[in-house]
């Protein structure tokens, strides 16, 4: 029972340290949205755009590095192997992403007043049901335990 709570908490334990990691990406990602958008009269898809991909670097760094690293369990792909794996999940996020911003932006609230607030809706659908599980269970993978016969 005492191993099953500690591997319940270990786990909760990396879920929300991912989900630490994502929100520093995304405050990067967020504010680089805004800034493009409001201030450099850019379109909100293409900051969008610029800000996932600056918050999936940071996210990245902070997942590899202290997120889902693990003292006793080695990562079971390459740094490289990693970075394009991680590479795959970013893109399709981005798209996810954008494609929620746009769906809702323009067919729920009906115009671009409230893309920020589509923005966010979008991010935590796609963050939550699709981005950690993919980084969790294909990216940052670890070795399985080899179990020994007595």
């Amino acid at each position: 029972m005492l191993n099953r709570n500690l591997s319940f908490l270990s786990r909760l334990t990396t879920f929300f340290k991912a989900q630490s990691s994502a929100c520093a990406g995304g405050i990067l990602d967020y504010l680089t949205m805004i800034l493009l958008t409001r201030f450099c009269g850019l379109d909100y898809i293409i900051s969008t755009t610029i800000g996932c991909v600056l918050g999936a670097v940071i996210n990245f760094s902070l997942n590899k590095t202290w997120a889902f690293r693990s003292k006793t369990q080695p990562y079971r792909h390459s740094p490289a192997k990693q970075f394009w794996r991680f590479g795959f999940v970013v893109v399709s996020s981005i798209l996810l992403k954008i494609s929620g911003t746009y769906f809702i932006t323009e067919f729920v609230f009906g115009n671009d007043k409230y893309y920020w607030l589509s923005r966010l809706i979008a991010d935590g659908i796609v963050s939550i049901c699709y981005t950690y599980s993919m980084q969790h269970f294909w990216v940052f993978c670890k070795e399985k335990k080899m179990v020994q016969d007595n």
